[in-house]
């Protein structure tokens, strides 16, 4: 029987020693970007399928592909509670007309933005063709600019041409932002990424998986840095204080509110959407909702994210309930939680379209 024991001791001691570095190889194999945690938490969960009230969407694109796809978006519009969407095209010319006839059986539903046509940009006094093509575009339908893009290189965001090396400040551009208010056409305008593209990616990389997906590289002649592009906008807003500008993703001022809060305090003019940046907001509520009440009259609802019940529904949860530590994992790649802001009823209803309705009513 000693014998026995002592064998069957030695065998688990062996499987123990051959085991041990199999569990902790597998650990250490495990990826950031395979994370999928659960939360454990037993708390309440908000399922919010309408919002709370109308909406207008300030940042959305033209994601369908056929009249049936634009007739169910507006189905779906109407099941949640939106009352209309801007499309933002980028576009002139024949491109954008086509894009203004496909909505043009829901004109009350759809609002179409055309771009800038940079077409002849390397060549003295492009400007007086650019500002003709806008005249023409708000003729045909288009009721403001959007959405403008530079990410450190110039002016990305136009089809069918974009201008690298142009920035919105450029004197360049001053005969188009003057003639945007002359209109009455307010301009949709991203600048920059949030500060994580800008980081290392690298283990100290706090939003690792999304900075990776869209890090900026900042070895390229002649970029712009984040706070190079944020002034570069406020440059635009306070040398055309007539003309009204609407900062893409809270002026991707995610990771440090109170720079978009300087120029909210300086500029009148500017307003800026919350679109495609829910996941980048929601991990820190309690500060994202004393901002979001604190300038509720400056900020309006957008989504970015294409039309589908998921999309909206995750961002009425993130506006409107208390819920805690939440994972949503089928629309966001961090690998942290997220978290209701709760707003009060009156900062809601500016931001899902009382705002808008002001802006578009100009």
């Amino acid at each position: 029987m000693k014998l026995t024991s002592l064998i069957n001791s030695l065998l688990s001691l062996i499987v123990l020693v051959v085991c041990l570095p199999a569990l902790s190889q597998n650990m250490d194999n495990l990826q950031l970007k395979s994370f999928r945690p659960a939360s454990i938490y037993k708390v309440p969960q908000s399922k919010i399928e309408r919002a709370k009230f109308p909406v207008i969407d300030f940042h959305s694109h033209d994601y369908p592909k056929s009249d049936a796809e634009v007739d169910a978006w507006v189905k779906r519009m109407d099941q949640l509670n939106i009352s209309k969407t801007l499309i933002l095209s980028y576009s002139t010319g024949a491109r954008l007309d086509s894009i203004i006839e496909k909505y043009s059986r829901y004109k009350d539903r759809f609002e179409v933005w055309c771009g800038f046509d940079y077409t002849g940009h390397e060549k003295p006094g492009w400007e007086k063709h650019a500002v003709a093509e806008l005249e023409r575009c708000y003729k045909k339908g288009a009721r403001g600019v959007g959405e403008l893009g530079d990410k450190g290189l110039g002016e990305l965001y136009s089809k069918p041409t974009p201008d690298y090396g142009l920035h919105i400040d450029d004197p360049a551009m001053k005969p188009l932002l003057q003639k945007c208010a002359e209109l009455k056409m307010p301009i949709s305008i991203h600048v920059a990424e949030d500060q994580w593209m800008y980081e290392k990616i690298d283990s100290t990389n706090d939003g690792l998986m999304n900075a990776a997906k869209w890090h900026v590289d900042q070895t390229k002649q002649g970029l712009l840095g984040h706070d190079e592009l944020i002034k570069t906008l406020e440059n635009a807003v306070k040398n055309n204080p007539r003309t009204t500008f609407i900062a893409c993703h809270l002026a991707n001022t995610n990771s440090d509110m109170s720079v978009l809060g300087r120029l909210f305090d300086l500029y009148p003019n500017l307003y800026a959407d919350i679109a495609a940046r829910y996941a980048e907001f929601s991990p820190i509520p309690r500060y994202t909702k004393a901002f979001f009440e604190k300038y509720a009259n400056r900020l309006v609802y957008g989504t970015d994210m294409g039309p589908t019940n998921l999309m909206y529904n995750t961002t009425f949860r993130i506006l409107e309930s208390a819920d805690e530590h939440f994972y949503e994992h089928r629309m966001f790649s961090y690998h942290w939680p997220l978290y209701g802001l709760n707003l009060n009823d009156e900062t809601l209803q500016k931001i899902y379209g009382g705002n808008a309705r002001k802006i578009l009513s100009h």
